[in-house]
């Protein structure tokens, strides 16, 4: 349980800075924007090939990665004809469905799986197939949508290209292949990957509390409310619902169908939000996601760990 208190307590402290600078304009109006992409084109890229070339693939290739690629595709795909059928923006129905089922592996299913599933192998099937596959995938498909929305013609050429210029799809890729074959750069090359890496999480925290100055409480805007309510229901109820029966339905073992569980209810990652403000693309519903999702996961995780602890 204090692995659970203790993951958001970190969180909510750096937002809370972030929030602090945004109050007090110390970083510039741009502070948003340019933390969001520094973290974009320089953090992440080396935090996602840090993390992959480290982590044993053949080991995480197993029912936990069934579950969470399963779930994670069934939960992002709900989102699609709800936010099409409500003719919202094709940039924020991206992001809405990246939103649904993207969880926060990373700074917050870490110290949660080491204090409270013991030990924080149990997210990498998670953190996998995020960095892997979902994100590539939606970057991606944000990149040729913001194109699309500065005015930009449609090129097939650019939207097949779009993962080969993106660097997360080609730290991902990287960082598969080093895995695969067992090749680490020397520690010469991984020192300053590891030091960069190390300022992704951060940044996108500070970012997203700048983001929180002067902005709206969640639901506020009325156009939003429907579509909002919608990710963070699918992210917070039917992202674990999911992730129970179908460990059920496998046969899992009661400390992998709590790790299920565990994982498939984590919040919204912050990571949804730093794309959408380097494409512009849903930005707000982004935000507020993932603000009203963390604040709902702490009872709802609590609740889990006394129900299948």
């Amino acid at each position: 349980m204090n692995g659970v208190v203790e993951g958001f307590l970190v969180i909510g402290f750096v937002v809370a800075v972030g929030y602090g600078l945004g109050r007090t304009g110390a970083l510039g109006p741009s502070a948003m924007q340019v933390l969001s992409r520094t973290a974009f084109f320089v953090g992440s890229p080396a935090l996602l090939f840090g993390t992959l070339a480290r982590t044993d693939v053949s080991a995480v290739f197993s029912a936990a990665l069934l579950v969470t690629a399963v779930t994670s595709t069934v939960v992002c795909l709900l989102y699609l004809p709800i936010g099409l059928a409500r003719r919202r923006p094709a940039g924020e129905v991206t992001v809405g469905s990246m939103a649904s089922g993207y969880v926060n592996a990373g700074n917050l299913g870490i110290p949660i799986a080491t204090y409270v599933l013991g030990g924080a192998a149990e997210v990498a099937p998670v953190l996998l197939f995020q960095l892997a596959v979902l994100t590539p995938v939606f970057t991606s498909v944000l990149d040729v949508q913001s194109e699309r929305a500065g005015g930009g013609k449609p090129n097939w050429l650019r939207a097949f290209s779009a993962p080969v210029r993106n660097p997360l799809a080609l730290a991902s890729a990287a960082g598969i292949v080093c895995s695969a074959t067992g090749f680490l750069p020397p520690t010469a090359v991984m020192d300053p990957v590891d030091l960069i890496g190390n300022l992704a999480v951060p940044a996108m925290l500070l970012a997203f509390g700048i983001s929180l100055h002067a902005s709206t409480l969640p639901g506020k805007d009325r156009d939003l409310r429907p579509s909002l309510i919608t990710v963070v229901g699918l992210k917070t109820f039917v992202h674990p619902l999911l992730a129970w029966g179908l460990a059920m339905a496998i046969g899992a073992d009661e400390h992998a169908l709590l790790a299920a569980v565990v994982c498939a209810a984590l919040p919204t990652a912050q990571n949804v939000f730093g794309y959408a403000v380097r494409f512009d693309q849903g930005v707000q519903l982004a935000r507020d996601a993932g603000l009203a999702s963390t604040v709902l996961a702490l009872p709802v995780l609590v609740g889990i760990v006394a129900l299948l602890g």
